[in-house]
Order: C-alpha cells, then structure tokens, then sequence
C-alpha cells in the first residue's frame, strides 16, 4: 500500500471498550445470533467515512466486522475471519459497499498526499489480505444475487486501485480464468467488468468522485499521515500488470466471445457488451497504457467486423461500431501520423471492402427489422448511423492517408511517380463507391435533399455531438486533399461533393456564424477542432478561389467570423491566457484576411 505503518494492528486487538453481549455460535464457530452488533458498527464506519475519518471510531470497532466468527488456525495460532458468504443479504451488501467506499475515499486521500492514518491502516490490511476477504469477493462472481454480485465487482476495482503495484498477480489470475471456464455469463462479465473499470480509471486533478467536493479532506482534528509514495495515486502499474495478465488469455477469450456474438441470444448480451467496452478501453488512447502493452489487442479484429449483419441487435451493432471507431482514432492520432501503423490500416481496408463490395450498409438494423434498414417504423436509430456513418469515413480518410504516406516515401522520378499516380486512381474508384453507398444509405434513411452533397450532410447529421462532428469534418477535408494533390487524376463531381469550403460554410450555419463557439472549441481539449482549422486554413490559402466561389453571398459573412476569431484569440494572447502556442494558426487568419482585403472591390 502507501503507508509506512508506525504499528502493527493485531488480527484479534486488545477490546478497548466495555464488553458487548457474548455472541452465540454453534459447532462449526457459525454466528447464529447477535448480528446486529456488526451492522452498527458498519453503519458507524461508513458515516465516519464519509466525513473522510476514522479516528473516532475504537480498535474493536474498527476492526471486529472484518474478523468475523469463524475460527481458523494457520499452524501458528488461532484467528478470525468473516465468511461472508455465509452472512444475510443485507450484511453482505452493506459489509461490501463499506469496502468500497472504504478503497474511494483512500483514493481521494492518495490523489492529495495525505490520508487519515487509521484508513490507511485498514486498507494495509486489506493490501495484505489478511482477512481473505480478496477470494471471497471474486467469488461473489457467481453469486444468485445480481446486487451482491455488481456490488462485489465495483469493491474489487476500487481495491485494485488503491493497491496499486501491491497487487497479488494470483487474484488476476483468478479473474481472467474466472472468465474462461465458466458458461455462466454473469461470472464472465464479473471479471471483465472489475478489470475494465481498473483500465479506465484516470488519473485527474478533478476525479467525479470528488464532485461536489473537490476541495474536501480530511477534518483538522484527523491523524493524517504524508504517503511514503512519491508519485501519488500512478495507478499505471496496477493497469499494466491487468493487462499482462489478460493478454495470455486473450486469444481463447476472443474465440469464446466471437461464439457468443455469432449465435446471439439475449442472455449474453451484458456479457457481450461488457467484453466490448473492455477492448474499447484498452485500446483507447485515453487509457494511458504503452503501445507495447496494447499492441496484442489489435489482433482478431477483422473476424469481428463480419458479425456486422442483420442477425445482431443494434446494441451489439453500437458497441462493435465504437470499438472500431476507437480503432480509427483519426482525430486525436491517426492524422498526426506520419506513418500509419498496420493494424488501423488493416481495419480500414476491411471496412472499405465490406462497404464496397459485400454491402455492409444494407445489413444496417436501423429500425430493428428485417431487410434493407431494417423494418418496422418509428424515427429509427440515429445514433447507429452516426457511429456507421463516422466509421465508413475514417476508413477512407486512413485508405487515402496510407496511400499518400506510401507514393511520398518513393520517388517522385520515372515509373515510380506513375505507380504512385495509378495507385490514387485505384483508390478514388474505390473511394468514389463507398462514398456512393454512404450517401445513399443516409438519404435513405434522413430527409435529406436528394442534392445535398456528403461536405453538407455530415455537418447536419453530427450536429448534436461535437466531437463526432469536428472528426468528421477532418475525415472530408483530408480526403478531399488527399485526393486533390493530383488534381489531374480526380473528377469535378468529386471535387464538389467533397468541398471542405462546402463544409465549413455549413458548419458556421450550423454555430450560427458565432466566433465565440470556434474560440470555444479553440480552447477546449475534447474535441481536434485545432488540427481541423490549422488543415482548413492551409486548404483556404492555397485554393482561395475555390473558396471564394463556394462561399458565394456568403463570402462576408464567412469572413467576419474569421476576422471576429482572431481578433479574440489576438486579445488572450496578449494577456498570455491562451493554453497552448496558438501563433500558427494566427498567422493563417492573417494571411486569409489579407487575401479577402485585396478581393475585396
């Protein structure tokens, strides 16, 4: 744990208090009666928790529910400990949620380098297990209840956590085999669940779940102690050593899995789901974990993008979808890239094809039917199209950039630029029909104008989530760039449907031409909003005609944003309040205004 502990906290204290009624027992050490005594006291524990102490509460207090009734000998004496399987529903829940709230609070306290000495103490014992509870909480994953069990999975994470690098790799290993040798599909999602919440925790300065108080610690009058750990709550080990001991088990564990999705029932979804947001997390960037370390994850992939058909549920379609689209990280990663790694790339070529030639988006369950979009009526599930739709996308956004990343790095002399050119042509023919059926499959389904080019439509059908929206408007714009640099070789319909100027015209429609939203978007981290109008203003420089004749009766409009924008990013960086180096993207509205000033009659 994260304490040096100044004294030793016999299993059986000293009673410090007067002596409660003797509790009764039968032959086996078994509590039969008198249970109410260790509700009180986990009742006391838990209000003295909240108040982030536990300094009031007496040794025998503290400690006697974790002893239990039951007598064991380790060879070298006699101890207690409790089986909890063997207490009252309401005990179990109410002795398990104290453990967890126990393992958050200590949380809190190791983010902010001190912590009440006394639940540091619990929580060393716990660390060394001293009381078994670790066991017998993974095997609340096979529990009749479904509270105990949830209930279970959350204290475990929180436990593993707090942990840290002290963690038994035999509890990990309980886990993950836990997960394979069982058909039971609570017991399997019981192990992924406490795993992907390790995975997901992060590391920041406000965690929720220090809403509300973020500014609370411990009372004055608490015996706080400075942890001995220098780096505070890194819980990166911890994460680390989940995932090596998943990896071993992964590929018989995506098998498992793939059986389950391909001959779906309903009893397997949460367990299906569960599995899909834990690949979804591990392979997020937002996780934190080495590329070494997720390297193993992005294999097996391509068999799961054939369970796209009609046979599996929208919820599965959705969760597929955002594994995949986690995948094709373009926003935040993949377009930085000078070179694309091998398995994104593999992904989106798979996805191209499955569009392109087996008519992935005809499967699309929209509306829950049978048949083409499904069947049935209703509005249908737009955020299923979304999630398609954004995906199609980044897959020929990663095509394209892959291409352009291989004809660069030849030469650009002799038969070497000529395969360069013919490979471009090859891409736009297959690009020109995924963007066909992409198109038709969203008019299909939206009451879009049959005229309305995909440059417009994909600001209006990703206009209610920010992040989804600014990624694919960079898919369009590096696209359409892509394929442009050989201007030669693509179609004027292309050109159009593609335009970036197009998009972004409709995209200030859609903000209202507000420069505060864009200075907004500007300064946020949550959305690559920077990277889409450093691209677009590069775009606008050099095509500025273009730009000009898209905007039409617009021009001035689009301009005064501009102009509005700068000169608001212009006051912050005198009073030096912008977050980062925005100096490039300044020049750029500099240089776009001047090129309208000389326009300008």
């Amino acid at each position: 744990m994260v304490l040096k502990r100044s004294r030793t906290v016999p299993l059986v204290p000293v009673m410090d208090e007067p002596v409660k009624k003797k509790q009764k027992v039968n032959e086996d050490g078994i509590e039969v009666d008198g249970g109410g005594d260790v509700d009180q006291e986990l009742l006391m524990i838990q209000q003295h928790l909240l108040n982030q102490c536990l300094c009031p509460v007496s040794e025998s207090s503290l400690w006697k529910p974790f002893q239990g009734v039951r007598l064991v000998s380790d060879g070298q004496g006699d101890y207690h400990i409790p089986i909890l399987a063997e207490w009252s529903r309401d005990r179990i829940l109410m002795f398990v949620s104290t453990l967890q709230l126990l393992c958050e609070v200590a949380i809190k306290q190791n983010a902010k380098g001190l912590m009440c000495t006394r639940i540091g103490e619990v929580c060393d014992a716990l660390v060394r297990n001293d009381y078994g509870l670790i066991e017998q909480l993974i095997e609340f994953s096979s529990h009749s209840d479904p509270f105990i069990c949830f209930t279970a999975s959350r204290a475990l994470s929180a436990f593993l956590i707090v942990s840290k690098s002290h963690v038994n790799p035999s509890w990990l290993e309980s886990l993950t085999e836990n997960a394979l040798v069982t058909t039971h599909p609570q017991k399997i999602s019981f192990s992924l669940e406490v795993i992907k919440h390790v995975v997901e925790w992060k590391e920041l300065d406000t965690h929720p779940l220090e809403d509300g108080g973020a500014d609370e610690g411990p009372p004055h009058a608490c015996a706080v102690v400075s942890l001995a750990d220098p780096d505070g709550l890194d819980t990166s080990h911890v994460k680390c050593l989940c995932i090596k001991a998943l990896e071993a088990k992964w590929p018989a564990l995506v098998k498992k899995l793939d059986g389950l999705i391909g001959s779906y029932s309903a009893e397997h979804e949460s367990t299906i789901v569960t599995f899909l947001g834990l690949w979804e997390a591990i392979i997020s960037v937002k996780a934190n974990l080495s590329v070494v370390d997720t390297k193993p994850f992005y294999a097996h992939l391509d068999g799961f993008v054939v369970l796209l058909n009609s046979a599996v549920p929208p919820g599965i379609w959705k969760h597929l979808l955002g594994l995949f689209n986690e995948v094709l990280c373009y926003g935040s990663t993949l377009a930085l890239q000078d070179v694309l790694a091998e398995e994104p790339c593999a992904l989106a070529h798979l996805v191209v094809r499955s569009v392109k030639d087996w008519h992935l988006l005809d499967t699309l369950p929209y509306r829950g039917g049978s048949g083409r979009f499904g069947g049935g009526s209703g509005d249908g599930d737009r955020p299923l199209l979304q999630k398609t739709a954004l995906l199609v996308l980044k897959s020929v956004a990663v095509t394209v950039k892959e291409t352009r990343c291989d004809s660069s790095s030849d030469s650009s002399l002799g038969s070497e630029a000529d395969d360069a050119d013919a490979d471009m042509a090859v891409i736009e023919r297959s690009i020109r029909e995924v963007l066909r059926q992409l198109d038709n499959c969203v008019k299909t389904l939206l009451p879009f104008h049959p005229e309305t080019p995909p440059a417009q439509w994909v600001v209006q059908l990703f206009a209610d989530q920010d992040d989804a929206l600014i990624e694919g408007m960079v898919c369009c714009l590096d696209v359409a760039v892509g394929l442009f640099y050989r201007s030669a070789a693509v179609q004027p319909d292309l050109r159009h449907r593609l335009s970036p100027a197009a998009t972004f015209v409709e995209f200030l429609r859609a903000v209202s031409h507000d420069p505060d939203v864009l200075l907004d978007l500007l300064v946020s981290n949550e959305t690559c909003f920077l990277l889409y109008l450093l691209r677009l203003l590069k775009f606008v420089r050099r095509n500025w005609a273009e730009f000009v004749a898209c905007c039409g009766r617009e021009l001035d409009g689009t301009m005064s944003v501009l102009i509005r924008l700068r000169l608001a990013i212009d006051r912050l960086v005198s009073k030096a309040l912008f977050p980062y180096n925005i100096n490039p993207v300044l020049r750029l509205l500099e240089r776009c205004e001047q090129m309208y000033e000389v326009n300008d009659p």
